[in-house]
């Protein structure tokens, strides 16, 4: 007896993450450079986990209301207020996935299709069928901005929302203010949603994120988190806020699913709202320069703007670039190849969230590959 027989058909043909399986493969490897995983680099600040302690040894260790304790609910909106003059709805999610899961479960009738910028977030797809939708790719190559005219062109009567991610995970292109607003207009003409995950808006290098908030409150879910800014990864923190008639929805699904974000996890990100993080956003824009400037001699890519991942064309001796990725772990380096995000797999991501001296040793190795 193997338990295939108790498989759903819909779960079958989603395969494991590409990225979690070169994970699971540098653990065998003895002191890999390790540039595969979105994680910073850097510990929570010490605010946080001293809040979070305080919380855990005060006994706040139970659930909370579904929506979240009310010190971070009333601070998150009242920071939207501040940046926005936004007065949404909010709840605190298990992380902006949480957030995505809920919310393409509260929207999505069966058939219903999803506009989604290829290269995407390696999970988008997934969700969206085990949601019941169907996902739409709109082409992105080769600058990875927004082309709203594309999105435009893709929609038909099937079409319910579109997901739109900047800073990009994988890319790093960080979306121009002039196209957002276009993308905004285009959801009022087409009576569309658009969810727009922002959890790398506080890693912003060039210049402020454009939101597609100030375009189209109405009918935008925005979703951001802690965890890429403030090293709360494992912690599952973020929050989701729109119209009430949406986020009421969302709520009451949590309330079958993840019944409420972390307890504890909550006291620390009503702390991480109060911690600086700059001297790390500087960092972290100096890691882009670094790795800029090691891969620019040998490789095509666009340069990105936020994040921490560059997506560089895969050299051209490789057939494809998982090709070139197996070939890059043979030698000690974990990078991620570019089919996990993309219809295509021409490209490959490098995540700078190292130390230094772990990515100049890395693309010395990538460059001699190249050759």
């Amino acid at each position: 007896m193997t338990g295939k027989q108790f498989i759903a058909e819909h779960v079958k043909p989603i395969g494991s993450s590409g990225i979690r399986r070169v994970f699971d493969l540098g653990a065998t490897l003895e002191n890999p450079i390790n540039l595969s995983i979105g994680q910073p680099d850097f510990p929570v600040p010490e605010q946080v986990k001293q809040a979070m302690i305080e919380a855990i040894r005060s006994d706040k260790n139970g659930y909370t209301v579904t929506r979240g304790i009310k010190p971070l609910r009333d601070r998150i909106t009242t920071e939207l207020q501040r940046e926005f003059d936004w007065d949404p709805d909010v709840f605190v999610t298990s992380g902006t996935s949480g957030g995505l899961v809920l919310a393409l479960m509260a929207t999505l009738n069966p058939g219903e299709e999803v506009l989604i910028g290829d290269p995407y977030f390696v999970s988008y797809k997934h969700l969206v069928r085990l949601a019941g939708g169907v996902p739409v790719c709109v082409n992105l190559y080769d600058d990875f901005q927004l082309h709203p005219e594309r999105y435009e062109s893709a929609i038909t009567k099937k079409t319910k929302m579109m997901i739109a991610c900047s800073p990009g995970n994988p890319t790093g292109a960080v979306y121009r203010k002039d196209d957002v607003q276009a993308l905004a207009e285009i959801a009022r003409r087409h009576d569309l949603l658009i969810v727009s995950d922002e959890i790398y808006c506080d890693l912003s290098y060039d210049g402020p994120n454009a939101s597609p908030v100030p375009f189209a409150p109405e009918r935008t879910l925005l979703l951001r988190g802690f965890g890429k800014s403030h090293a709360m990864t494992g912690l599952r923190m973020g929050y989701a806020a729109g119209p009430t008639a949406l986020i009421s929805e969302m709520a009451k699904l949590q309330q079958y699913t993840f019944v409420c974000a972390p307890h504890p996890a909550q006291f620390g990100a009503l702390a991480a709202m109060d911690t600086d993080m700059s001297e790390r956003v500087d960092s972290y824009r100096n890691k882009r320069d670094l790795i800029c400037a090691e891969l620019e001699k040998t490789f095509t890519f666009v340069r990105p703007s936020g994040g921490f991942y560059v997506f560089p064309e895969a050299p051209a001796k490789y057939p494809s670039a998982t090709a070139f990725v197996e070939d890059a772990i043979a030698n000690n380096v974990l990078i991620i190849p570019g089919e996990v995000f993309s219809e295509r797999d021409t490209h490959f991501r490098i995540s700078y969230a190292a130390p230094d001296e772990k990515i100049r040793e890395g693309c010395e190795i990538l460059r001699s590959l190249a050759v």
